[in-house]
């Protein structure tokens, strides 16, 4: 290679520097085996780096200098498939995977003699690579499994993944196009360093490694993506045609020799006993791994039994996911508090010295009631296991009472509210201890702020903070004097500039055009979440309608029940509730007529809008939704299909994206409705 300042280098020693680089990429992020050091590497890649400054026409868009620097794009354009990227079905247990196995026995007969395919179950991110002539061309996330958000710029970033693969492109194992399934994770190792820089800048910590590397992987900047460490285990193509590849276990194996990094855990084997020994295997020595996993992806390993099994609409029969138990820790309880819920609900809460599970870091768990305390008598004081229940609601299992040391007294319930004093109360038959005094100052603010939520009015701007002021100088008491709010009445307010103000009453004012079903939510009737509020509002044609209901006539409706409906009742024979309704009415809310499903085109499919959209409502537009058979949300989870971001989209965003939840803008979504 020509020395710095020499004359232009040959097309093929410059070839030659960027195998070499690549090379030194795949045994330091593949096989963690580097045999330079680092700064060696960095010698080499700076020298490549000059070289395309100086003369731009050796530079080629799969060089490894191509993968940093890249100018942050706008958005992320959407890839359509023609293959989807299949979810799998999950088994929670032994007896759901042996289930599994003899539903599939049912289709396709014995099976043993074809083997299965074990790969850890990553908690990571799925993606499609797409390569053409051996060079990657595009970089898409699974999305909806047909529609994907186009990332190539970030996968690029990613040193893990080849930029070019191994081999001839001519070869007939190597086709001219390939599409390649894996998983982006982020090591733990990683995830704590980042964290760890995180809170010494005092920035805000990340919750676990899968999400930070969501997050990561759907920057505009894909310089970020190339500074947060993340990695890729390919286990999959789009389709085999033409490759001669005949099993899951030789496509583990091609894939390895075009230079994508397999999982090394991976693992066939020849029954189901061998399955089951693999899967205890693995749980045990789960907490040793350097990344995070959440269970064992088990698949038929022949191609052709795959293909008789065949797919349902969203998942393959021949796979599936056997799930970990959730994953356990153990630390001590210094103390057990008792909340007090907007409903005047009393819940103890254990304070625990700091421990991670299953990701993140845990420091309170719910106690839910005194039966529940009776029952596992977790006390002040003991050493107990602390769990993800879900893998997401951090709960005590139970105390290690051989760990007790002398005598722990038994925790009990206080008999007065903590927030206002009142005795509290326990109805014969309800596990919940409440406060009954309707005015305690916490249930006022509770009720105020579910009220103003996303999923309720959705008033941007009154979060709790302000609430608070607005409640200790006596603007506000209950629902109804937000809509009498001015500009004059807020700017006093700390932290309340007159622009900020205006902000808050134009929201107030906006959301006085609902839906009957989010005003049924937004009332805080106990028992009545959103689902129940649906069906509530597809039932009636109004909210007097729904006052006037008896509870016989509540309780007869599909979704409702006696429970609801005796809720409901007791609610709405409350005079002071009754006014409520008629003064928030009197201040001018009204709702959008109840869209009800004509077509099953969006059925399955759960939308969130966020942001100012131009050329609908958002009341429309999840009307539109609604009329398709999908779902309208006012939450972003993991079972979000799209997030419609609008102008000035906020939080529902940022989770939109550390979740790897597709966000399409509204021009987008009208192109989806045909509108």
């Amino acid at each position: 290679m020509p020395a710095r300042g020499s004359a232009k280098p040959s097309l093929a020693d410059v070839d030659a520097l960027r195998r070499e680089i690549e090379d030194h990429n795949h045994r330091y992020y593949v096989l963690d085996d580097p045999n330079v050091s680092d700064a060696e590497y960095d010698k080499l890649l700076r020298r490549l780096q000059e070289i395309e400054e100086k003369w731009p026409e050796l530079r080629t868009s799969d060089s490894p200098t191509q993968r940093i620097g890249a100018p942050p794009a706008e958005g992320f354009a959407v890839v359509t498939r023609d293959v989807p990227m299949l979810s799998l079905d999950n088994s929670m247990s032994e007896e759901e995977f042996r289930e599994w196995r003899e539903r599939l026995i049912r289709v396709v007969g014995t099976v043993g003699e074809s083997g299965y395919v074990c790969e850890p179950k990553m908690d990571g991110v799925a993606v499609e690579l797409v390569y053409d002539d051996g060079t990657l061309v595009q970089g898409s996330t699974r999305g909806d499994g047909i529609h994907g958000e186009d990332v190539t710029p970030n996968v690029r970033a990613i040193r893990a993944i080849p930029l070019r693969l191994k081999g001839d492109a001519s070869e007939a194992k190597l086709p001219k196009r390939l599409s390649v399934r894996g998983e982006v994770y982020m090591p733990i190792a990683d995830f704590e360093r980042i964290n760890k820089r995180q809170a010494e800048s005092g920035d805000r910590i990340y919750a676990n490694p899968r999400n930070t590397a969501a997050g990561s992987l759907k920057q505009i900047d894909p310089r970020i993506t190339a500074s947060r460490s993340l990695k890729l285990f390919a286990y999959g193509i789009a389709s085999a045609a033409g490759t001669g590849i005949r099993s899951q276990w030789q496509l583990l194996e091609a894939l390895k020799s075009w230079g994508f990094p397999i999982n090394p855990m991976s693992k066939r084997c020849n029954t189901i006993e061998e399955v089951v020994a693999f899967y205890q295997e693995l749980e045990r020595d789960r907490a040793k791994l350097p990344y995070e996993i959440d269970g064992v992806v088990v698949k038929v390993d022949d191609f052709d039994v795959q293909a008789e099994a065949g797919t349902r609409s969203r998942s393959p029969r021949w796979a599936v996911a056997w799930k970990f138990a959730p994953q356990e820790a153990r630390t001590r309880v210094l103390g057990i508090e008792v909340t007090v819920g907007r409903t005047g609900a009393l819940t103890p809460l254990a304070r625990l010295d700091p421990v991670r599970v299953g990701g993140v870091t845990i420091s309170n768990a719910t106690l839910h009631n005194a039966d529940e305390i009776e029952r596992k008598d977790v006390r002040v004081g003991d050493w107990v296991f602390v769990r993800r229940a879900g893998d997401v609601i951090p709960e005590i299992v139970g105390p290690i009472k051989e760990l007790r040391k002398g005598s722990l007294p038994k925790y009990k319930m206080p008999d007065k509210c903590p927030a206002c004093g009142t005795k509290a109360e326990r109805i014969e038959g309800e596990a919940v201890t409440r406060c009954p005094n309707f005015a305690c100052p916490v249930q006022v603010r509770g009720r105020l702020i579910h009220f103003a939520s996303r999923g309720a009015m959705d008033i941007e701007g009154l979060g709790f903070k302000l609430v608070d002021q607005l409640v200790t100088v006596g603007l506000v008491s209950v629902p109804a004097d937000f809509y009498r709010l001015t500009v004059d009445d807020l700017t006093p307010l700390e932290r309340m500039a007159e622009k900020s103000a205006q902000n808050v009453i134009g929201a107030i004012e906006r959301s006085k055009r609902t839906t009957l079903a989010r005003f049924i939510y937004a009332l805080g009737i106990r028992n009545v979440g959103e689902t129940a509020a649906e069906v509530l509002a597809e039932h009636f044609d109004s909210i007097e309608a729904l006052m006037e209901a008896s509870e016989e006539e509540l309780s007869n409706i599909h979704g409702v029940g006696a429970v609801i409906a005796r809720e409901i009742r007791a609610w709405t024979s409350v005079a002071s509730n009754r006014k409520l309704v008629r003064d928030l009415m009197k201040a001018g809310i009204t709702f959008a007529r109840a869209a009800r499903a004509t077509s099953d085109e969006l059925a399955g499919k759960t939308f969130v809008f966020t942001g100012t959209l131009t050329q609908l409502s958002r009341e429309e537009a999840e009307a539109e939704v609604k009329k398709r058979g999908g779902k309208a949300s006012s939450s972003v989870s993991k079972g979000t299909s799209y997030v419609v971001a609008g102008e000035k989209a906020g939080s529902k965003l940022e989770k939109a994206q550390k979740l790897g939840v597709e966000v399409i803008d509204e021009d987008a979504f009208l192109k989806m409705i045909k509108r």
